[in-house]
């Protein structure tokens, strides 16, 4: 490993850590060391990156803000690849835009919000960056990533770079062909807008930021929806059915605002959040007869 980071330092690509603790990069506080823990400071720096991994057959994945993301305690091994702020360019061409995939969903939002521009209003409160945001299409009050995306710029595993139309992204509720078929990372998407009163909007962002802080608990460390919706049915509202709200397994605990959060109460584990995922699992199966699906990412060792 030492030979590799000599070689990336070498290029100059940007950050480059051995046994950096995820902790510090996942919203939830929780996860083990990265092996290799990346963050180039350009699209051109991870294709450089990208070719060092492969010439040496290392296991690799991204990450973004660290939102709807669990890593194991033991960590990941290979590299993690973190896009972050040497991507988040932004260029808007009237109602188009073409933002990187580091940036910040939320930030996005709002920026665009305050130009009068429509269609992200149900981004503002999810935390994220755009990258991840497409990775999983990602939505809110009646809307998601795959209503916007005209397409997305994509680095495979292969080292390969291609431009994939909202069709090829193959959207469904909350995943891409990224999570099925062609693992990749999401360089850059381009999103259609459109032009609408910009009071309105930013009316529109604030009530759906003021309705998060109301029902979601963004006051402790965690991941985002930890179940997706088994519709007809919500998750959240099987699990308060449930009375599970506040249960907990050592410091992991089931938000009192919010069935569907996993909150860090105090020094979690993702042991424990997994032993809580499985508790609710069975708990709803055994009630309902309804098989609970996770939403959230589970990665690592």
């Amino acid at each position: 490993m030492d030979a590799i980071v000599t070689e990336l330092q070498n290029l100059n690509i940007g950050k480059v850590k051995t046994n950096e603790p995820l902790l510090n990069h996942t919203t939830i506080k929780i996860g083990g060391p990265a092996d290799l823990f990346i963050e180039p400071s350009s699209i051109d720096n991870l294709k450089k990156a990208m070719a060092v991994i492969e010439k040496n057959g290392l296991k690799w994945r991204a990450i973004g803000r660290g939102s709807n993301l669990l890593v194991s305690d033991k960590g990941i091994e290979g590299a993690v690849i973190k896009l972050g702020s040497g991507l988040d360019h932004l260029e808007i061409n009237e109602t188009e835009i073409t933002v990187g995939g580091g940036y910040s969903l939320v930030s996005l939002a709002t920026s665009i919000s305050k130009k009068g521009l429509s269609g992200l209003e149900f981004a503002s409160g999810i935390p994220g960056s755009v990258g991840g945001a497409v990775y999983m299409n990602a939505g809110a009050h009646g809307s998601d990533i795959s209503k916007i995306l005209t397409k997305a710029h994509i680095l495979f595993d292969d080292g390969s770079m291609e431009w994939l139309t909202n069709q090829e992204m193959e959207f469904s509720y909350r995943t891409s062909i990224l999570q099925k078929k062609r693992p990749g990372i999401v360089l850059e998407a381009v999103f259609k807008l459109s032009q609408g009163d910009r009071a309105a909007i930013v009316a529109q962002m604030q009530k759906n930021k003021d309705y998060r802080k109301e029902t979601q608990p963004w006051n402790f460390p965690c991941a985002g929806s930890i179940f997706r919706n088994p519709l007809p049915n919500y998750a959240g509202k099987l699990i308060e059915d449930a009375d599970l709200k506040g249960y907990s397994i050592g410091g992991a605990k089931i938000s009192e605002m919010h069935g569907n959060f996993i909150v860090n109460a105090g020094n979690a584990t993702a042991e424990d959040v997994l032993s809580l995922i499985q508790y609710v699992k069975d708990t709803i199966f055994r009630l309902y007869q309804i098989k609970m699906e996770t939403e959230v990412e589970i990665i690592g060792r």
